[in-house]
């Protein structure tokens, strides 16, 4: 973190939980990505445009436990704590809050007189079960940055009035009391022009190991930013909107976005880049305009440009992939999710496979790798359409690809659904995460929890160590980059729901 300025108080310290260890056990520590805090960093840019004095705490970067954080927080002694559990991805943000409560009970404990409060995707879906169970005075409703702004205001009265502060709720005696919601940000380029880079420890994030096969040494330096807020879509497992309050979508001029590349490109030497949109693929005009400002920045730095987008099957358009590619895009995820349609549909993903396998065939040969994304354990899922789902990722074959377990992240439909009909939930916010010791993904009408969990295993291992797969890695990357695949797949997450329960004396 930066020091604030000598002499001048700081009214807002924002900090990022870190908890990699809890959330990802031992792949955290070389193979998982460090990602700059996006919303930490945008937050402390609209409050900077306020005037306001800021620093961030990285402390998953800095890989600082909840003690080291609280000593700063006595130490610089801010207005106000925000505690941000934005993840990475929509579904990041509850397992985040594993490190978050560790975190808020010390800054407490060694500071009680400091205001804490808390933010994310987690919190606005449930704000006021986050307030009544973490060592926070205020919840945020919403995406964040007018809520702590506004805050930070009332704060600084001689009389705070915080009933006046849209998007919160907090404690009036003993009631829980919920202000009317904060208005979204509309105009990106002007209120949210882009993170505080100078605020964060750059040296310190590193890209994906996928993102850098065939030059494993390029991770770093690395920056992620945003062109879009929000999706359009209703995806009944994602949680994305839950900040936002509705399905939409935001869009940064082309001109802002090419702004901020430049700064970290020249600034601090950044050539390996992550769009964080939910979906960046998607609007023509505004994908088009952002390559055309991209291609004579990349053919400047003779190729160098390594970026990674999500698409949709649905809205990758063939004519667009060489475009890409001469952006610097050598990455596309793409949702896939099931190989079963009937099980898409039931989430509300209507895709063709032939329209699946085609479009992948397509990006392949447009020299862009894929990301190939698939989650077992739907709702309509059985044992059956989960070995389609696998076997249709052994056709594509892509470059690389995710395997997740179905959760009921809180924010989605499918967490109102579980709840509604008491389907079983993790025991602790860990067990949402896809890696943890304790992830406890959602049983289907015809799969137990532990049958879903152990075909993801085994399905990340079969298509990793499958020899057409490692064929095609060899090639297309190098012989070190297979060397590197086959030393991933030694890894073995340890899990709870899988090992032997004791026999009974």
């Amino acid at each position: 973190m930066t020091t604030p300025i000598s002499g001048q108080p700081l009214d807002l310290l924002l900090i990022t939980p870190g908890g990699r260890d809890a959330i990802y056990q031992e792949l955290g520590e070389e193979l998982t990505a460090v990602e700059p805090p996006l919303w930490a960093g945008l937050i402390a840019t609209y409050c900077r445009l306020k005037d306001h004095r800021v620093a961030i705490i990285d402390s998953e970067a800095e890989r600082w436990g909840p003690e080291t954080v609280a000593k700063k927080v006595a130490e610089l002694k801010p207005r106000l704590v925000g505690m941000i559990v934005y993840g990475h991805q929509p579904s990041a943000s509850t397992q985040m809050m594993t490190a978050a409560g560790p975190a808020c009970r010390a800054i407490k404990a060694e500071a009680p007189e400091v205001p804490v409060i808390i933010v994310g995707g987690h919190v606005a879906a449930l704000p006021e079960r986050t307030l009544r169970e973490e060592a926070v005075d205020f919840a945020c409703t919403g995406e964040g940055p007018v809520t702590v702004e506004t805050l930070l205001r009332a704060l600084g009265d001689e009389v705070p009035d915080v009933s006046q502060v849209p998007g919160i709720v907090y404690w009036d005696g003993g009631e829980v009391r919920r202000t009317p919601g904060a208005p979204l940000i509309e105009d990106l380029d002007r209120d949210l022009p882009g993170s505080s880079w100078d605020l964060l420890p750059m040296d310190r994030y590193r890209a994906h190991n996928w993102q850098c096969f065939g030059d494993l040494g390029s991770r770093k330096p690395y920056a992620s930013i945003y062109t879009t807020l929000g999706c359009p879509y209703k995806c009944s497992f994602c949680c994305i909107n839950a900040p936002f309050g509705k399905n939409g979508y935001r869009f940064r001029s082309p001109e802002a976005v090419l702004k901020e590349i430049d700064i970290l490109i020249e600034k601090f030497g950044v050539r390996t880049f992550k769009i964080v949109d939910e979906m960046f693929v998607l609007n023509e005009k505004h994908v088009t305009a952002i390559c055309e400002g991209l291609i004579p920045r990349n053919e400047k730095l003779g190729g160098a440009l390594n970026f990674w987008a999500y698409a949709r099957v649905d809205t990758v358009k063939p004519a667009m992939l060489d475009m890409l590619r001469r952006a610097g895009f050598r990455w596309l995820a793409l949702g896939i999710e099931s190989g079963s349609k009937h099980v898409r549909d039931g989430a509300k993903k209507a895709l063709k496979s032939e329209d699946i396998v085609g479009i992948v065939r397509a990006i392949q040969e447009a020299g862009i790798n894929v990301i190939g994304n698939y989650i077992f354990g739907l709702p309509d899922d059985d044992a059956q359409s989960m070995r389609e789902t696998l076997d249709l990722a052994k056709e594509l074959n892509c470059e690389f690809a995710n395997f997740y377990s179905a959760m009921a992240y809180p924010g989605s439909p499918l967490y109102n659904t579980a709840v509604e009909k008491g389907w079983e939930l993790p025991d602790a916010w860990s067990g949402f995460s896809q890696h943890s010791y304790d992830c406890k993904p959602l049983a289907t009408e015809k799969a137990s929890a532990a049958e879903v969990l152990a075909f993801r295993d085994s399905a990340f291992n079969e298509y990793f160590t499958n020899p057409r797969y490692l064929k095609m890695v060899d090639q297309r990357f190098g012989a070190s980059t297979s060397v590197h695949i086959r030393q991933m797949t030694r890894h073995s997450l340890r899990r709870k729901l899988l090992e032997p329960v004791d026999a009974p004396a």
